[in-house]
């Protein structure tokens, strides 16, 4: 039986061509979404969804990213190397996953208008040895799978939203150049408060309700109350025990034109109980 992800090839090569972003197209959005585990790429569903988000979008020139799976301070850059090898940083799965490969083109370019938007005096260190982890390089399969856009990831430098808001500001202009900017998170991740681990799972009350929290401050542009969601969400702590899934959502709403505008949902639903809702802010 054919791998889900080979399945999904076949599907994405007959998509046909992929219109490459103009500046008659105004700003890409930037993106939040949920990156998943490896086994995203056995969930056709899933895959279709992410593939028919970014096939609804002009191509970009440059992708950059920020993980939950990669924090540090002061702030670094992934190497802007051609076919870096990715970062495997997960176990537990089929060893197949252990020798993909996401092999994207020099990122050199996109590595210094990365750094022309930092505030003066303030730079990010290039690991020259370090490709994409799987928050960037598992969902990117599934929405480029050609591989053929330079991807830069960014370190998440701490859990501060104001600090993460400001960041995304700067990075904000970008996207005026046809580089799409994503954070790379999950909205609910209380890994270590699932009951069941298949995909079609229960929903803990947990998740259904940070989920429903989020969904409702972002319809209505509360950038206030999301920065509160320590105190205020429910569902908390089990939602996020550790908050790095959660915040780069905060570097998406910084890059955004009007941070507290409404976003536009593109994936929702859950995944072996996890809330895997992804949007995108104009």
């Amino acid at each position: 039986m054919s791998h889900p992800y080979t399945l999904h090839l076949a599907h994405t090569a007959a998509a046909g061509e992929h219109p490459l972003w103009t500046p008659d197209d105004g700003p890409l959005p930037a993106l939040y979404l949920s990156h998943g585990a490896p086994p995203l790429l056995e969930d056709a569903g899933w895959m279709t969804e992410l593939f028919g988000w970014a096939r609804a979008l002009p191509r970009p020139h440059a992708i950059l990213i920020v993980s939950a799976h990669w924090e540090q301070a002061p702030l670094a850059i992934s190497s802007t190397a051609a076919h870096t090898t990715p970062v495997y940083d997960f176990g537990g799965f089929a060893p197949l996953y252990s020798r993909m490969r996401y092999d994207t083109p020099d990122a050199t370019d996109l590595a210094r208008r990365v750094l022309a938007a930092l505030p003066d005096g303030e730079t990010a260190h290039e690991h020259r040895d370090r490709g994409l982890d799987h928050g960037a390089w598992v969902p990117l399969k599934a929405m480029y799978p050609e591989a053929d856009i330079p991807v830069l990831q960014l370190s998440l430098p701490g859990q501060d939203p104001d600090r993460l808001l400001a960041l995304g500001a700067r990075l904000r202009e970008l996207r005026q150049e046809g580089v799409l900017v994503i954070g790379s998170g999950f909205m609910t991740h209380g890994l270590p408060f699932l009951r069941e681990w298949r995909p079609d799972a229960a929903v803990p009350g947990w998740s259904a309700e940070f989920d429903g929290w989020a969904a409702e401050a972002l319809a209505r542009g509360d950038v206030a109350e999301l920065a509160a969601f320590r105190d205020r969400a429910p569902g908390m702590p089990y939602a996020h025990p550790t908050v790095e899934h959660f915040t780069p959502l905060f570097v998406t709403l910084g890059a955004a034109t009007d941070p507290a505008a409404p976003v536009t949902t593109t994936v929702e639903g859950y995944f072996m109980g996890l809330a895997k809702r992804s949007f995108q802010a104009a």
